[in-house]
């Protein structure tokens, strides 16, 4: 049996709320709360069918949206694809057409309100910011480093992998304390490379494993709270990262790179049919502009992430 295609809006407002729906209790899966939206019909694409949707069940007209996660998931009685689009603006003011009851919550009130399981991964895409930076992993100059990341942060940047190699023991864990603060300063979290001890020391927002440490890992539970990403280069390490709980992952080469002249690229639609569907929002990485942001929702992406794409300074290979 073909999976049941849904589209749903993840309508967030200007102060970061987002709208959520009340199943009705004789539905499938009654009395969760839900990303509102409905079937797709036969013939009918997604983005139309979530402007007739919304309109229908919450009486506004969609104007600003755009691909946030598909989600493919396999309840007891039915398997349905889950075809999320967030929505920034609107005309008319959402209520309940069919007399559901609605709620603007905050990102952390979602986590704790009982949804179906295939809206699992919709918060978490919610959760993320749409570029994830990556720190140059050499540094000759402490001060220049905390400079240039001050200066991504003033631009807007709000996720950081503290990814730095050739400093060790005190030096590095007195890097990754100033940059951990400067990030927090700016409402921004940081996930440092690889290392629990040295995230949960400097008090850092998470961890971010490599293909090796994500293949070792015994359990989601070993990290606590800690937001947890993952690199991953193909369809089985994506599954790893699935399987072992991670709250997000990279999916690279997505465009060929400097540091890696002779990788294997994905391109762009290789990189859509892997992430199409998969229950985990994966950013693209290898060759990323900000100017690639559109493309890579297009095809799928949480959006994008990179270091020499997107820090401010010069980058000493």
């Amino acid at each position: 049996m073909a999976p049941v295609h849904v589209a749903a809006g993840v309508l967030r407002r200007a102060d970061g709320k987002v709208l959520i729906a009340r199943r009705s209790r004789n539905s499938h899966q009654g009395g969760l709360w839900e990303f509102p939206g409905g079937k797709v019909e036969p013939g009918e694409s997604a983005s139309r069918a979530l402007a007739r949707e919304l309109n229908e069940e919450l009486g506004i007209r969609i104007r600003d949206f755009r691909p946030l996660i598909k989600v493919s998931h396999a309840y007891r009685d039915r398997e349905v694809l889950l075809d999320t689009w967030l929505v920034t603006g609107w005309q008319g003011e959402p209520r309940g057409m069919e007399n559901q009851p609605l709620d603007w919550v905050s990102v952390g009130e979602l986590r704790k309100r009982p949804m179906p399981a295939a809206d699992r991964p919709v918060v978490s895409a919610v959760s993320l910011p749409p570029v994830y930076l990556i720190t140059p992993p050499a540094v000759t100059d402490t001060g220049v480093f905390l400079d240039d990341l001050r200066t991504a942060l003033d631009n807007g940047v709000s996720l950081v992998q503290f990814r730095v190699f050739g400093l060790e023991g005190p030096a590095l864990e007195s890097l990754a304390l100033a940059a951990t603060r400067l990030c927090e300063a700016h409402g921004a979290g940081l996930l440092v490379n690889g290392s629990r001890e040295l995230a949960e020391s400097v008090g850092a927002r998470g961890v971010h494993l490599d293909r090796r440490a994500l293949a070792s890992m015994r359990s989601r539970e070993e990290y606590g709270e800690l937001l947890l990403g993952a690199s991953c280069h193909d369809a089985r390490e994506l599954a790893l990262a699935r399987d072992r709980g991670v709250d997000f992952a990279l999916l690279s080469p997505v465009l060929p790179t400097r540091s890696h002249p002779d990788a294997e690229v994905l391109g762009w639609e290789r990189f859509s049919a892997l992430v199409d569907g998969l229950p985990l929002p994966v950013y693209a990485l290898g060759g990323m502009t900000p100017s690639m942001l559109e493309q890579s929702w297009q095809a799928g992406a949480q959006g994008i992430a990179g270091i020499r794409g997107l820090w401010p300074g010069t980058i000493v290979d």
